[in-house]
């Protein structure tokens, strides 16, 4: 087991994960209730990572994020150093490619949300912040829930954009996939074989989750269908 590797898996996927909750709250409340314009356009962009090869999406951030992008020299200016195989590049890449793990289950979450509970919100006189905390969200919570799991084991597990934008340097972006990679192209399969065990694993278990907390929204439908 590479436990250096596993660590800074594990950093990015809960980074990952934490960073894209309020992004997927924002956009499955707005997507699932048709408040954006040219919401078809935009929810095509979101879930553009699920169809576009990993190596692809990877390429086009990473000539986004090059010394000779604005983006880049942006970054540079405020911080002394280039985005492009650091873990910051890392984990802005990761959030874009993981984003439609995040909205999708939230936006499930807030369309099942009848709306007449919204309109008996406005109606105790709750702005949209206040209907937002204190009634959407402990309605939606298996969805977010979810929505973390998702994000979480499947940027475990991301290998074409970790490779295309954070590379193979060890203690900085050499994540647990990569580890396996080159444990294989040595011919060390038993070291490969523990850590592709361990996300199995988390996979699994993630699934496993996911199938319960589908369960329970079956048993606890938030509409109202008298």
């Amino acid at each position: 087991m590479e436990w250096q590797a596993l660590e800074i898996s594990l950093r990015l996927a809960l980074f990952t994960s934490l960073l894209l909750l309020p992004v997927g709250i924002f956009l499955g409340r707005a997507l699932a209730w048709k408040q954006l314009p040219a919401g078809n356009w935009i929810q095509s962009l979101v879930f553009l990572p699920l169809v576009l090869p990993p190596t692809v999406l990877g390429y086009y951030f990473l000539v986004a994020i090059s010394g000779e992008a604005p983006f880049g020299q942006l970054w540079y200016s405020l911080f002394g150093h280039q985005l492009a195989f650091s873990f910051e590049g890392l984990l802005l890449a990761c959030i874009l490619a993981n984003l439609p793990f995040a909205v999708q289950p939230l936006m499930h979450a807030f369309g099942n949300i009848d709306p007449e509970i919204r309109d008996a919100a406005r109606v105790c006189g709750l702005n949209p912040w206040q209907a937002l905390i204190r009634i959407e969200l402990p309605l939606v919570w298996p969805g977010l829930l979810g929505a973390f799991l998702l994000t979480f084991t499947h940027t475990l597990g991301e290998f074409g954009v970790v490779l295309m934008v954070g590379g193979n340097l060890e203690g900085e972006t050499r994540t647990l996939a990569i580890a396996i990679y080159d444990q294989v192209q040595a011919f060390n399969m038993q070291a490969a074989g523990q850590m592709a065990l361990l996300l199995l694993a988390l996979a699994f278990f993630s699934l496993l989750l996911l199938q319960w907390l589908g369960q329970l929204r079956v048993r606890k439908p938030v509409k109202n269908h008298e």
